[in-house]
């Protein structure tokens, strides 16, 4: 059962195709026929994750000056996950179908089918079967949500049937053995969040940085969920990244900096490129015991609207958590006044403020957003046609390669040129060279790739040392000295035309 039409399904399927041919992600371990819900980065793939990367981690280590970084180990001490919780409630509800022997969540069912009343103009009975959904489950009524099921009669979409299981909790951590030596040593888990590494490093970082409440902790790191559903691409993995930023507050102003990092954090999609009317708030029907608030940015992916990043009002509840649970005090003296008392605010555990972003599900929203066909006029009078073209309108900042040097033809010096052109500015910027094929099809190929610039390299440059930069988006071309290249490709592909949107 699913609620995405064909032509959206032929879009992701064009997506993933695209991915793999151009080198953005390949299926991990493909020669063995794969790994489910893990994959590779490829050499285009990688690049532009890490520009994506890097814009992140700028944007809120480089722009505010009270948010600084960390990088927590993957590995962490067994009681941490006792604390957060993990290790007794980090489980996705999950029902088995008798007749095809298949395992789903039942939440997503239930959220499927809530989409498609809102899909056939009813999203009022959406909206109420998605609050009964998260009633039943911050009840941990089970049974209530298999009934649900029933009665929504929700059916198997391999079997077609609605021959359900009872439905149960399943843990979604990774283990294993803690010590090569000691057989009864308690197991170590692969963390499944990166937030806990900057909560227990608390006070750590406030000493060693001197920093004053409010402020924030950055991460950028692997996480790993051992997820049952695991579909849609990149969209769901075993393996995956997130961005995180942990930013600790005084009791009482956290609604302030949650309304405050809510906008924020959609200014800095759109700023990257993903179209306000493609981007929405979705307020959490089911909250976390120890949460005051939570929202998801939601991106229309092929596949409907889904989470790309969360802010939650987290409340003092991981620290009070490891505070009790190591014996350690996990306080923050604040010695400015409080008006209403005419004394410091003195001892207290902050309240936190969580931004929690995807980085592969950004990563997934760019690539959706860039990957582009449409029809161009090429020629003049009766020599003129149109054609299809397909483009990848990444944002200049993030796309993997800034420019493509391309000699004319590959004699007559065009080819040393061309290389001289590149080691002048390959400590810049990302560059390539490309000889082979007709001018045109190397066009066509870094469009495909999302090369904002080509640079063609043609004999008028032997004489006069000026150079045709050809434009991805716009297609024109137009002819510079080579002197002005890295302060024109520079301006252009700056973090900075990104960050003066924030």
């Amino acid at each position: 059962m699913s609620t995405t039409n064909p032509a959206d399904s032929a879009q992701l399927k064009d997506i993933v195709a695209h991915a793999k041919e151009y080198g953005f992600v390949f299926q991990s371990s493909e020669i063995y026929d794969g790994l489910a819900a893990v994959y590779d980065y490829g050499p285009n793939g990688v690049e532009l994750k890490n520009n994506l990367k890097r814009l992140w981690w700028e944007t809120m280590t480089q722009l505010h000056g009270n948010v600084v970084g960390l990088d927590a180990a993957i590995f962490m001490d067994p009681r941490t996950w006792q604390a957060s919780g993990h290790i007794a409630g980090f489980n996705d509800p999950l029902v088995d179908n008798l007749d095809s022997k298949k395992r789903y969540r039942a939440d997503v069912l239930l959220e499927e089918k809530a989409a498609e009343y809102e899909a056939a103009g009813d999203p009022g009975r959406g909206a109420a079967l998605t609050a009964e959904m998260g009633r039943l489950l911050t009840d941990n009524d089970l049974a209530g949500v298999r009934q649900l099921i029933l009665d929504e009669k929700i059916k198997c979409p391999v079997s077609g049937t609605g021959n359900w299981t009872d439905v149960r909790q399943f843990n979604l951590m990774f283990s294993t053995q803690g010590s090569a030596v000691d057989s009864d040593a308690p197991p170590v888990y692969l963390r499944p969040e990166t937030a806990q590494g900057i909560f227990v490093n608390f006070l750590n970082v406030q000493k060693s940085a001197r920093l004053k409440v409010p402020f924030g902790i950055a991460q950028i790191g692997k996480a790993f969920r051992n997820e049952i559903v695991a579909r849609q691409f990149i969209f769901r993995m075993r393996e995956f990244e997130q961005m995180e930023m942990q930013f600790f507050v005084r009791p009482g102003t956290e609604g302030h900096w949650y309304d405050t990092w809510k906008a924020a954090r959609r200014r800095f999609h759109e700023a990257l490129g993903l179209p306000a009317h493609k981007l929405r708030f979705h307020d959490h029907d089911k909250l976390a015991h120890y949460a005051k608030a939570a929202v998801d940015i939601e991106y229309e992916f092929p596949f409907g609207f889904k989470e790309m990043e969360g802010i939650h009002s987290r409340s003092d509840f991981d620290l009070t958590q490891h505070q009790e649970l190591s014996r350690k005090k996990q306080q923050y003296f604040d010695n400015d006044v409080n008006p209403e008392t005419g004394k410091p605010y003195g001892n207290y555990v902050p309240y936190v403020v969580e931004t929690s972003v995807g980085a592969d599900r950004l990563f997934l929203a760019t690539l959706c957003e860039a990957l582009q066909t449409e029809t161009i006029t090429e020629g003049e009078g009766e020599e003129q046609k149109t054609k299809t073209r397909t483009v990848l309108r990444l944002h200049p900042a993030v796309a993997p390669v800034k420019a493509a040097i391309f000699p004319l033809v590959r004699k007559d010096g065009l080819p040393e040129k061309a290389q001289q052109l590149f080691d002048s500015l390959k400590f810049d910027f990302r560059l390539v060279v490309e000889e082979r094929d007709s001018i045109g099809t190397r066009y066509t190929r870094q469009d495909l790739i999302g090369t904002p610039f080509c640079i063609a390299v043609d004999h008028q440059t032997l004489e006069d040392d000026t150079v045709t930069v050809r434009h991805r988006d716009s297609r024109l071309q137009t002819r510079m000295p080579i002197a002005d290249l890295r302060g024109f490709i520079g301006e252009a592909v700056s973090f900075k035309r990104v960050f003066e949107l924030l």
